[in-house]
């Protein structure tokens, strides 16, 4: 099966998880923020006509989907990874309401490219049903 790919805009600050910001303005952007996902997503599900039917059949079976999300970010200040991989959550529900599959499926592989700047930035997820050996 080939990969599904589809490319998303970089989160906000604001759903960092070191943003203090206060929780309705925040709420409205988790929301944005997964709306855009989804709309994105489905758009690739049918630009590039995704077998749903056949990732569903592996979550089905006891399976999981492997899920590789390559950070390109905007500038090159520092960042930590485990914070890109929070303020990505609603991406990563806005790509699970589209998948309709629930994420508690999903195998993270999380890859900051630190090296490789992407003029307002941009995060490219990649679905496979295999993944890395561990």
């Amino acid at each position: 099966m080939a990969d599904m790919r589809v490319s998303l805009k970089w989160p906000d600050k604001i759903l960092s998880p070191n943003s203090r910001t206060h929780w309705r303005k925040r709420s409205e952007v988790v929301r944005a923020y997964r709306w855009a996902a989804k709309v994105r997503t489905r758009s690739a599900i049918q630009l590039y006509k995704w077998d749903l039917k056949r990732l569903r059949e592996v979550v089905a079976a006891g399976g999981c989907l492997h899920v590789f999300i390559e950070f390109y970010p905007p500038d090159a200040r520092r960042r930590d990874d485990d914070n890109l991989v929070a303020s990505f959550k609603s991406g990563r529900d806005g790509l699970a309401d589209a998948l309709k599959i629930d994420d508690r499926h999903f195998r993270i592989h999380p890859r900051l490219m630190s090296g490789q700047i992407y003029p307002g930035g941009m995060v490219m997820v990649t679905i496979r049903e295999e993944g890395p050996e561990a």
